[in-house]
């Protein structure tokens, strides 16, 4: 059996106004190749670009793969490391008896490519000075402030 590739990604998102026009970004490296993924929608939250910057770049992994994927945010870092979104999943996308999880739908895309790839995940302090950090974050403000972004559709359905 062959070792997997391993690669580093830094990701990074956010929502102009959370919630407002939203952006997400990623960095990925593999030996000396480099590849950079942004992307935005209309309206939209701090947290679902968060997520949705680690979706896209997972997604653009062709192959399973070893992963060190570094965010800023906690609630993607924790909902990983602490088991948070496993368990609000085998709960039926419940945080306890009367609080509904949120964004399941991306959680979900976000735990199948976990599955797929050997992913550790790993949180930075944003705003810090890490190059690839502040890359990301420039790609995504700017992918939030592109006209005629598309709808983030399963917001908005649950946000009219």
């Amino acid at each position: 059996m062959s070792e997997l590739p391993q690669v580093t990604i830094y990701t990074d998102g956010g929502a102009l106004g959370n919630p407002g026009p939203g952006g997400y970004a990623a960095v990925l490296r593999y030996n000396d190749h480099r590849k950079e993924l942004s992307g935005g929608y209309r309206r939209t939250t701090n947290n679902r670009m968060e997520l949705m910057a680690a979706i896209r770049a997972l997604e653009a992994l062709n192959r399973p793969c070893r992963v060190t994927l570094y965010t800023d945010s906690r609630y993607v870092a924790d909902g990983i490391n602490q088991g948070w979104a496993k368990r609000w999943r085998a709960n039926g996308w419940r945080k306890n008896k009367t609080e509904p999880a949120l964004n399941p739908d991306l959680w979900e895309r976000l735990l199948d490519l976990l599955d797929r790839h050997q992913v550790e995940v790993v949180w930075v302090r944003g705003h810090a000075g890490n190059p690839d950090n502040e890359r990301c974050d420039r790609l995504s403000v700017a992918a939030a402030q592109q006209p005629n972004l598309p709808p983030d559709e399963e917001y908005e359905r649950l946000h009219p």
